[in-house]
């Protein structure tokens, strides 16, 4: 598939919203990729999970990791087409931890799997968590880059679409200055 392929099946889902929204990273953006009306289609879901798994299939890897909500579902489903078990990091307290009788097993190596990145704040963190339970980073996959390439994890990263995505410092942000369309915090997590 191709960005316009990818880009069609958003657009078709209503998965990319315009409007002025405050994204999990505190900034503000004009545009939200709501990957979960995607991902609930599971022909959507296996498709573009599908080119994360396809991507990292020849790479050594023993499990995928994902951070809670967004990444669960293509974690899952790039897990499942490899054939890896599947584990969340959720957040407790603002950090985000391995619960529910998850772990690291040292010297294992965990793919990242995420929907959307902008700044690589949750995948960073769930990195750190690999690394602290002694795994090792075999790389990160994700469907939507906003920072279009901007983002390096250090490790073999891909993603299905890469977009340059504006976005605003609070402070800074064009929308708020004009003060006519209200800001809203779709996703999953909630900052104040």
């Amino acid at each position: 598939m191709n960005k316009q392929e990818i880009l069609d099946i958003f657009l078709k889902t209503e998965a990319l919203l315009e409007g002025h929204f405050l994204l999990t990273s505190g900034r503000h953006s004009n545009q939200y990729f709501q990957c979960a009306l995607v991902l609930q289609y599971p022909e959507y879901n296996s498709l573009i999970s599908g080119m994360i798994a396809d991507h990292f299939k020849n790479h050594e890897i023993d499990a995928v990791i994902s951070p809670a909500i967004g990444g669960i579902v293509v974690g899952q489903e790039v897990a499942r087409q490899l054939n890896k078990k599947s584990i969340f990091a959720e957040r407790e307290d603002k950090t985000l931890t391995l619960r529910r009788g998850f772990g690291i097993e040292a010297g294992k190596k965990y793919l990242v799997c995420e929907d959307v990145v902008t700044t690589g704040g949750s995948v960073f963190e769930v990195m750190d968590i690999v690394k602290n339970g002694g795994g090792i980073v075999a790389g990160v996959g994700f469907i939507v880059d906003r920072s279009n390439n901007k983002v390096d994890f250090g490790v073999p990263q891909f993603s299905t679409l890469q977009l340059e995505v504006k976005s605003f410092l609070p402070e800074e942000c064009p929308l708020c200055k004009e003060n006519k369309i209200p800001l809203v915090k779709p996703g999953s997590r909630k900052i104040k």
